[in-house]
């Protein structure tokens, strides 16, 4: 999908942040000991004051990153490691197990196809794409685009639990080349739900039409696989057709990545649409 990307020439300032780099210095620390360590053995290691030492050994702690033994008071990593690890390791996965689909969607319906995953509310990035020959297509793997935008937000909207006050905040933001209102994206929403898969025909670029369906893994926004190609092709090839070929493909990469549907917000957004 085309994006919108951040200026590639700026460098972004880097501030010291000192609670946040001594925290990642005892991780690191703990995780290179052969046996759990006490805070003295742990200030002295890094040059920390014993009590700085203690206080962020006792946050890591109430965060699950830390486990200390509380007959000895030594320290070693924590189980709630493993479940960052797990996020990391479905990140890496989702662009491995979506490139053989994707080739095979370009290939079937003769139209780009993509892997999205958002960094955050304000933007999703492209991590795998096969090409087809009919479209220019202005987007690369680490392109960047708003994440409300487009078929793709659709499916953030309807399948990702955001309050509808934060996605009208957000919506007012987003640029189109042919924009809904908001009441009109709320029905688009609530279809993209019930159909499983969403379509932007010409909303976010004029001549193009954008089919998305959610992946969901155990992040709180969903993936998604996407189809962008010219509106013309892709009412001959059958928008439908496409939209049940990723959502068949998105569920099975899915289960792959051990998740299920969150709370549909496209729900609650419908229900307070009139506040």
């Amino acid at each position: 999908m085309p994006a919108h990307s951040d200026d590639p020439g700026r460098t972004p300032v880097l501030r010291d942040v000192p609670a946040v780099s001594r925290a990642i210095a005892i991780l690191r620390l703990l995780a290179d000991s052969a046996a759990p360590m006490g805070v003295q053995a742990v200030a002295q290691a890094l040059g920390l004051v014993p009590s700085t030492c203690l206080h962020i050994l006792r946050v890591l702690t109430a965060e699950g990153l830390v486990a200390v033994d509380e007959t000895n008071k030594r320290y070693r990593l924590g189980a709630g490691l493993v479940e960052l690890a797990q996020g990391v390791s479905q990140a890496a996965a989702f662009p491995e197990l979506a490139r053989p689909h994707l080739e095979q969607i370009a290939a079937r319906h003769d139209a780009s196809a993509l892997a999205v995953s958002p960094i955050d509310l304000d933007h999703m990035v492209v991590v795998a794409i096969a090409r087809a020959s009919g479209l220019s297509l202005h987007a690369d793997i680490g392109s960047r685009f708003p994440t409300l935008i487009s078929a793709t937000g659709r499916c953030v909207a309807a399948f990702s639990d955001i309050p509808l006050k934060e996605l009208r905040r957000r919506f007012r933001a987003l640029r189109w080349a042919n924009p809904p209102s908001f009441a009109e994206w709320l029905d688009e929403v609530e279809a993209t739900r019930a159909a499983g898969f969403g379509v932007d025909r010409s909303r976010y670029m004029d001549g193009v039409t954008i089919v998305a369906a959610p992946v969901y893994s155990r992040a709180p926004l969903v993936n998604a696989l996407v189809v962008v190609g010219l509106s013309e092709h892709l009412r001959k090839v059958g928008v439908e057709a496409v939209g049940e070929d990723l959502r068949e493909r998105a569920a099975e990469l899915s289960r792959q990545l051990g998740g299920a549907p969150r709370a549909q917000a496209a729900a609650k957004a419908r229900a307070g649409a009139a506040e």
